[in-house]
């Protein structure tokens, strides 16, 4: 079976053969993710524009930086506001050619979207900004939430116009939890960010692609209204700080998981026993005989203290056991880094 079959089989439970996988660092990789140009992007230093007009600013931990200049922080600027142009053929130059490559590959196909509604909001606005004028300035809110959900809408009608039947996935990134809860109430999470979330998932959908969307924090309830949304998927690499079986038991059979041992309690200890913990209790409350489970390793080692390549070795092989215990085989050989 094909890298591409497996990945749709796990992601709508339909029995795979094998535990699908993304680690690039140990040279296994069932996706492959298409690129979508950005049109403007300044480099100077230590600090980066993007072509929403967001500053970033390296930080002493490697990673993407932080966003130190929000374009938006008058939000009454908001009507003299470019958004960015995903109508311009510019973007699109380089995607045939990873098709061509990704249908030899046999791969499931993805296209991305870095910050797709809140923490973009935030980025533009400002995050105390943003929380506290979703109470006291909702029109405004609105506005900004719509000018974004607009703009990444047009990107995935032009991909799917583009390059119809092409894309298989879209994943997509938005943190939305502390360590003990999420940054807004349920109540107004379903009445702001439900609706246009479902405009989003809704033209994924259309396209006849999944939908992907990754959080990080406690957002044992806005799982819940990603469910609703539409979402298909959801990428959660802090597992116990959402509580593993609570989760399984809420969740498991309604929408499938995109996981990892946990990379802030477990990962950087670098303890091989609770590494295999974690990945015991993922594939006995997470996972199912069906699916329901993607395993993917976290890219950015150095940012959350893990250097020692043998670490994600082990967990590699962790799940390579687990999934030939749970689907007949185990993960693809994978790289030696030593």
């Amino acid at each position: 079976m094909t890298p591409k079959e497996i990945v749709w089989r796990a992601v709508h439970r339909e029995r795979p053969p094998r535990l699908p996988v993304s680690a690039g660092s140990l040279g296994v990789e069932d996706r492959y993710g298409v690129p979508i140009h950005s049109l403007f992007q300044e480099e100077d230093g230590n600090r980066r524009v993007d072509e929403w007009g967001c500053v970033w600013e390296h930080t002493d931990v490697p990673g993407m930086g932080q966003v130190k200049v929000h374009p938006l922080e008058d939000v009454s600027k908001l009507g003299a506001y470019r958004f960015p142009d995903y109508t311009d053929d510019r973007r699109y130059t380089d995607v045939q050619a990873a098709l061509e490559q990704a249908n030899r590959e046999e791969k499931y196909v993805i296209a991305g979207i870095f910050l797709v509604l809140f923490e973009r909001m935030h980025m533009l606005h400002g995050f105390e900004n943003t929380l506290v004028d979703l109470y006291q300035d909702r029109p405004a809110m609105e506005a900004l939430a719509d000018g974004i959900v607009d703009t990444h809408v047009t990107l995935v009608r032009e991909m799917a116009r583009r390059f119809p039947g092409k894309i298989d996935g879209w994943t997509m990134t938005d943190d939305w939890g502390t360590q003990q809860s999420a940054f807004v109430s349920f109540d107004l999470w379903m009445d702001f960010f439900f609706p246009r979330y479902s405009r989003i998932f809704d033209a994924m959908h259309a396209a006849g692609c999944d939908v992907w969307v990754h959080s990080c924090g406690k957002v044992n309830e806005i799982i819940e209204g990603y469910i609703r949304a539409g979402a298909d998927i959801v990428n959660l690499c802090q597992p116990r700080a959402l509580g593993i079986e609570e989760i399984g038991r809420r969740y498991r059979g309604r929408i499938s998981f995109e996981s990892v041992a946990d990379i802030q309690m477990t990962l950087p200890t670098g303890d091989r026993g609770l590494i295999a913990a974690d990945i015991e209790a993922l594939m006995t409350h997470w996972a199912s005989p069906e699916g329901g489970f993607y395993f993917s390793d976290y890219g950015q080692g150095a940012a959350i203290g893990v250097n020692d390549e043998s670490i994600k070795e082990f967990e590699y092989d962790e799940f390579s056991r687990w999934s030939e215990r749970l689907y007949g085989e185990p993960l693809p050989p994978r790289r030696n880094t030593h």
